[in-house]
């Protein structure tokens, strides 16, 4: 189950107590190891082969930024022009609402089983458990979400959501499962990647024939055509946005681009960045609707659900231009340990972690889930090296970082030890002779507790820090007192 915003699981513990947990699981770190380490020698290579993918990148960059500020034009234009095509907008200010509103388009077909489009956008809403409620059954088509899926799983990963399952685990996953939802698996499946594969396609085979609705995400919306973009590797996304005779697309409205033309950018950012090709296998792009070619009926809903509110701020919105290509999961030093399910939300990685407290909002989140997540880097910054549309993560964690300080503090009647540590030391650094008088204080303290010029364990609350590294002893002189004596004028 989600909040409220269906971004963060209800029950989920904070990210630092999650990450102790996904840190024992030896397993699981080796199969990310694996997986990312892949992911990042293929995206290598194929930005490598570009000698403009700098210029790209910052393409790509100033796209995002000029359509925020404008974002409201470009989205009246969008809907204006998919009316004009024949499909029909729908506006959804939270998950609730646009549940409600995918809910009663199935309901008005008739049917009680959909196909789906792999979709951050309708896992962020929580979707499925909405229709499963309305005693309607979706169906993942994705090889890795029908993985999650079957498995009664999470996902923990952009573009793999299953990255954190190896083929043994799938197997028996198929094996154990399939049978519950359609064809059953093979007898004496095997762990064969080729054979996993097979299993899957003929599993989903008899659901897209069989199927009168789909629901999909977008990876962009043209707002001078109307035009839909997917892209996927699979198929799985084409068979879905073809046959079904109804389709309903759950679109956030950051996704939005000015013109048809701004395309050409995009879709060589993207692919290299996620996959690392240079084109995805299926890159599919649909128009309103057209009589005898495709589905009858086309929805598209626009999704707020805390967007607008993320606008607003001018250094957090930047999270806002994210393409979901999950190339700052695939370089990041804590994701790699921890996977995606430590992150407690739907977003995981660095990318999760500016946008997920925000869409949540850092004062409205209960259980501190989401709170905890500016937290979760180490600020080395190779997620701001490797976004293509040049986020800068780092700069948007401090400033929530700040923002979470700020929200606690307005909440406590009494000051945090930290905020009392923090006011003694200010105390101190604005006083030359209180901070003159500090430092010789620490000097002869430090001496008297330092063995071999280093000081180990030391009481109270600096025991956690003392506990896994040593200090060295401070020197006897400080620098203060060296330049007076030697370098200061008569």
């Amino acid at each position: 189950m989600t909040d409220k915003h269906g971004l963060v699981w209800l029950g989920a513990p904070a990210f630092p107590q999650a990450a102790r947990t996904a840190l024992d699981d030896s397993r699981l770190r080796g199969n990310l190891k694996r997986a990312t380490t892949t992911i990042r020698d293929k995206r290598l290579a194929a930005v490598a082969e570009l000698d403009d993918w700098e210029q790209l990148r910052d393409a790509g960059a100033a796209l995002k930024a000029r359509t925020l500020r404008h974002l409201d034009h470009h989205l009246e234009r969008l809907e204006a022009a998919v009316t004009a095509a024949g499909g029909t907008v729908h506006w959804a200010a939270d998950a609730a609402d646009a549940n409600d509103i995918v809910t009663h388009l199935v309901r008005a077909t008739g049917e009680s089983e959909v196909v789906k489009v792999k979709s951050m956008a309708t896992q962020e809403i929580g979707l499925n458990e909405a229709l499963a409620d309305a005693g309607i059954t979706a169906y993942e088509t994705d090889l890795a979400e029908l993985i999650v899926q079957l498995g009664a799983d999470r996902p923990s990963h952009i573009l793999v959501p299953a990255i954190h399952r190896n083929r043994t685990e799938i197997r028996d996953i198929f094996t154990r499962e399939m049978g519950r939802w359609g064809r059953p698996a093979p007898d004496g499946l095997s762990n064969d990647p080729g054979a996993l594969a097979d299993a899957a396609r003929l599993h989903l085979r008899e659901k897209f024939l069989t199927a009168k609705v789909a629901v999909s995400g977008a990876n962009f919306a043209c707002a001078d055509t109307g035009t839909v973009v997917v892209v996927e590797s699979e198929g799985n996304g084409r068979m879905c946005l073809t046959l079904p005779e109804t389709l309903i697309t759950v679109m956030g409205i950051e996704k939005v681009v000015p013109s048809f033309a701004d395309l050409e950018v995009f879709l060589q950012l993207l692919p290299r960045s996620s996959t690392g090709e240079r084109m995805n296998p299926y890159t599919s792009l649909w128009t309103g609707v057209t009589p005898g070619d495709g589905p009858r009926d086309f929805h598209l809903v626009l999704l707020d659900n805390g967007r607008t509110a993320t606008l607003r701020d001018t250094v957090g919105r930047q999270a806002l231009a994210c393409i979901r290509c999950s190339a700052c999961l695939n370089v990041c030093p804590v994701y790699q340990r921890t996977g995606g399910h430590a992150y407690g939300s739907v977003y995981p990685g660095p990318i999760g972690a500016v946008l997920t407290p925000q869409l949540v909002g850092v004062g409205s989140d209960t259980n501190g889930a989401a709170a905890s997540l500016p937290f979760a880097s180490t600020l080395c910054g190779a997620c701001y090296d490797a976004c293509p549309v040049k986020i800068n993560i780092p700069e948007v964690l401090t400033h929530l970082r700040a923002e979470v300080v700020e929200a606690k503090a307005r909440s406590r009647v009494l000051p945090t030890p930290e905020a009392l540590a923090m006011k003694a030391a200010a105390t101190v650094l604005l006083s030359p002779a209180r901070l003159r008088a500090t430092q010789k204080a620490v000097a002869l303290g430090g001496r008297a507790l330092a063995r071999n010029g280093r000081i180990g364990r030391l009481p109270g609350p600096l025991r956690r820090w003392t506990d896994a590294r040593d200090t060295p002893q401070p020197p006897a002189e400080t620098f203060r007192t060296w330049w007076r004596e030697n370098r200061e004028q008569p």
